[in-house]
């Protein structure tokens, strides 16, 4: 079977990579490298089809230095032990390790010693956050190189050396239809150039025009994958823009979501926002967003862009206060410290010195609560950015003065 057409652009030296200047600019860290004939244990991380696996190979081609690749889902341990037997053969090697983050601990720990020893220099390549996804063990012994998204110049200048080097015989494409594969690629070279493989090998004569890329895929490509960083993004995004009450953003990032057809996340995520970021000033928005949940759920889409636009646009021009979430935060940071202390007594199960509230005036009585060591702890701190708030905020205030003036009794 023929090599993909994004296989054979693959590039052999960092000169002919994409993009990440930070990295690979005159006088940058990996061209430097180069330039100094030296290589380290390195975790390169970023998004799909920016580059990771071939600034990789690209490395280890311009030092010449010996080098395997493995898999860390596809490879098993006797892959591994054979990597390593090699190693031993030639005193070291380097070994370039795909989708490191999913790298088992049995594999871990034949890792671990070969690296510490120097007889493996790993480059690890991953498309998750190495600070939350790699065991701290091997991510201490890599230096850590963040590959950017590419730009969509960087795309463009690609595309334009691929359709050069004929590959794709007697292709004809204008400037027009390039800059809709850019648009399109969601800055993913490697789905650009599947994307100009795909239109080529679906056209007799091989001319390739902006209608006629759009007659065969007009589904706009964004980064949305559950198993990267992106997909949490995105998610970031859309919780941002609501808490900051910039309603446009929302719609944007619900869009993205909605065209996923990504229903649970969004619905996770709208009665998260509900709760931390509008919490007490509009208490109501919990009821809002549960009837748009359900309603979504029961039309389903496309009619589900209906009920989750209106809460959205609802739940940013909101007012906001995190002050419940600040609150159990605090309480939480308490008890993981150990700032518990003892339950007081007469609050225990079937205490005889208990003192019942609805016993007396108002549904009131100035009682110990909280253990004697934090016994007047404050961990909620009421906002004013809703009437309803400020109400709570009366309450507790009125609450707090009845407590002193009963103690300086």
């Amino acid at each position: 079977m023929e090599k993909p057409f994004a296989l054979k652009l693959k590039p052999q030296s960092l000169k002919e990579c994409y993009g990440q200047k930070h990295l690979l600019g005159d006088n940058k860290i990996l061209s430097n490298l180069v330039k100094n004939k030296k290589i380290f244990s390195m975790i390169l991380y970023g998004k799909p089809g920016i580059g990771k696996t071939s600034i990789a190979t690209s490395l280890v081609n311009d030092l010449n230095v010996r080098y395997r690749t493995l898999n860390a889902t596809i490879n098993d341990k006797h892959d591994f032990q054979v990597v390593f037997e090699e190693a031993k053969l030639y005193d070291g090697l380097v070994l370039i390790l795909d989708e490191i983050h999913r790298l088992n601990k049995d594999k871990q720990d034949l890792l671990l010693p070969v690296l510490e020893n120097g007889l493996i220099t790993l480059i690890g390549l991953t498309s998750s956050n190495p600070y939350h996804s790699i065991n701290p063990a091997i991510r201490s012994r890599c230096h850590l190189f963040e590959l950017k998204p590419l730009e969509e110049e960087d795309i463009k200048e690609a595309l334009e050396n691929a359709i050069k080097k004929n590959i794709l015989e007697n292709l004809e494409i204008d400037n027009e239809a390039i800059l809709y594969i850019v648009k399109r690629s969601g800055m993913d070279l490697r789905y650009a150039y599947n994307f100009l493989e795909l239109a080529y090998y679906s056209k007799d004569d091989h001319k390739i025009t902006l209608d006629f890329l759009k007659s065969i895929d007009n589904k706009p490509n964004f980064f949305h994958d559950k198993n990267d960083d992106g997909y949490y993004d995105v998610l970031s995004a859309f919780q941002k823009s609501i808490r900051g009450s910039d309603v446009d953003a929302s719609l944007h990032y619900l869009g993205r979501m909605l065209k996923a057809e990504d229903l649970d996340s969004i619905f996770r995520r709208l009665s998260v926002i509900c709760y931390e970021d509008i919490g007490l000033a509009n208490p109501n928005m919990g009821m809002k967003v549960e009837a748009a949940i359900q309603a979504s759920s029961r039309v389903g889409l496309p009619e589900a862009v209906i009920p989750l636009s209106t809460v959205v646009i609802e739940l940013a021009l909101s007012p906001k206060s995190n002050s419940s979430y600040q609150a159990i935060n605090s309480a939480l940071s308490d008890i993981e410290t150990g700032r518990c202390g003892m339950i007081p007594d007469h609050i225990k199960t079937n205490a005889k010195d208990y003192l019942y509230p609805h016993d007396f005036k108002n549904s009131w009585v100035n009682q110990q609560y909280l253990p004697d060591n934090i016994k007047n702890k404050k961990y909620y701190i009421p906002k004013t950015t809703s009437n309803y708030e400020k109400m709570l905020k009366d309450v507790y205030d009125k609450l707090k003065k009845l407590r002193k003036e009963e103690k300086n009794e």
